[in-house]
């Protein structure tokens, strides 16, 4: 075989965006189609070595690690269809198609995302593996989107996977941390382009909390909202984004066809993200990192100099922002039924810990759904992501918020920090061992599986052990 299809030697170091995991491997490949992409995978079982692809490394884990061979899909990013079905409107395209690219050319066709997360730098196929998500009560993560997949095998040979065809495979590869095959293609549902109001207001938190719930509260009125509380303080920023009316969004479309389209809402987003967010918000946490014990006087002004602001953008522009400043970061899912209990745990503990935190905490929610490894499986669920910068240290942190979180049924954020196992996970998971029935089928010699993989899933044949380590 060619050089082309076993990939290059290697001896450069790949690092996550987090710089919280690394790999050397010993090929590295970007194959231009599938059809590239088929052979290196089957050269490299043939080989005897492992096989990861990586999108952009936002994964706070080591899921792409691997010292066989590491494939970085973004040559295949190309569109391969939009097309019309009976149930919507469904674009394919490319598995290594980065998420602000997808906004770009679903904006050009009057068409988006259902909904987004926050950042939009990740690969689509990284994306959906990991079990990104964004806020709405009645909306899923990025997953439940899916409605097709070509899965390439350690054989090399390509699987169209969709819920007529080879629906276990699908159902275990729309999540499942690229352990069934590597992804060359996904199709996605996608709606007709839609405006949103975004309205942020800090509030104090006892407010937020007792206003959450009902069918008046902040969570099911609102299409979607979420807010990040100042640890050390009691003031959060709320963040609700709402479709506008038919009637408000030709009045909306008008305004922005005469201004350029979100040439406001840019200007503000520059201001208080860029500017504010993420200029400042660096010197802040560089602040607490050489005076740890200014932590509280720091989010308590932070959570102060938040000025209410509300605009209308395209859906992605407002779902998404800019992070410039480094973090690691732990996220949990709950039911929603324990967030105000669990958040007075994580407070309680900080009180009597000592412990500095100069970044906020994170709240989201998201509709129950049925995708096997989504940690919103079966339940209404609120999300709570905790973060530290960079340069101060984590561990104890996000142990404290763990215990908390498992003690009320938390399931970790795949793609970010956490210590859970097999063990653990197998508990939480009513179809965790579907997934691995499935998973072990499509890849029994564990070729697309690494260390992490392994201690999360399990190996093929797995014991059933339980160890509680960070990685």
């Amino acid at each position: 075989m060619t050089s082309i299809t076993r990939g290059r030697p290697s001896s450069s170091t790949w690092t996550n965006w987090a710089r919280t995991t690394s790999a050397t491997p010993r090929r590295r490949a970007s194959p231009a189609d599938e059809a590239e992409l088929s052979a290196l995978v089957a050269g490299a079982a043939e080989d005897g070595l492992r096989v990861r692809a990586v999108g952009a490394g936002h994964s706070f884990t080591p899921a792409a690690v691997t010292d066989g061979l590491l494939l970085d899909l973004d040559r295949l990013a190309m569109v391969e269809r939009i097309a019309r079905t009976r149930s919507g409107v469904e674009v394919t395209v490319g598995a290594g198609m980065r998420l602000h690219r997808l906004n770009e050319v679903l904006a050009a066709a009057g068409l988006a995302m259902r909904n987004l997360g926050d950042i939009d730098r990740q690969s689509v196929a990284g994306a959906i593996s990991t079990g990104t998500h964004g806020t709405g009560a009645r909306l899923g993560g990025l997953c439940t989107a899916v409605r097709g997949l070509r899965v390439v095998g350690a054989d090399g040979s390509v699987v169209d996977a969709d819920e007529a065809r080879h629906p276990e495979l699908f159902a275990a590869s729309r999540l499942g941390l690229g352990t069934t095959g590597i992804l060359s293609s996904v199709t996605l549902e996608v709606v007709p382009a839609f405006l949103l109001r975004a309205q942020e207001e800090p509030w104090p938190l006892d407010r937020v909390l007792a206003e959450l719930d009902g069918p008046d509260g902040l969570v099911d009125a609102n299409d979607h909202v979420e807010f990040y509380w100042f640890p050390h303080t009691r003031r959060a920023l709320t963040k609700r984004n709402n479709r506008l009316s038919p009637d408000e969004e030709a009045a909306a479309v008008r305004r922005l066809a005469d201004h350029g389209p979100g040439t406001v809402a840019r200007a503000r987003t520059w201001i208080d993200e860029e500017l504010l967010s993420n200029g400042a918000f660096e010197v802040v946490n560089r602040v607490a990192t050489a005076l740890p014990r200014a932590t509280a006087r720091l989010n308590a002004v932070s959570a102060r100099a938040l000025a209410p602001r509300t605009y209308v953008a395209p859906s992605h522009e407002v779902f998404v922002t800019s992070r410039r400043v480094r973090f690691r970061e732990m996220e949990y899912a709950i039911g929603r039924e324990h967030l105000a209990d669990a958040l007075g745990a994580v407070e309680d503990w900080l009180r009597t810990s000592g412990e500095h935190v100069p970044f906020p905490v994170e709240v989201r929610f998201a509709a129950a759904d049925d995708v096997w490894l989504s940690t919103a499986h079966g339940r209404p669920t609120a999300y709570v992501a905790v973060h530290q910068y960079a340069r101060l240290p984590y561990a104890r942190y996000f142990a404290a918020v763990e215990r908390i979180m498992t003690e009320r049924g938390g399931r970790p954020h795949w793609g970010k920090l956490h210590g859970l196992d097999a063990g653990r996970l197998g508990q939480l998971y009513p179809r965790f061992e579907d997934f691995r029935a499935v998973r072990d089928t499509a890849d029994p010699r564990g070729v697309f599986a690494n260390d992490y993989t392994d201690r999360v899933l399990g190996r093929p044949g797995y014991s059933g052990s339980t160890t509680n380590e960070w990685t």
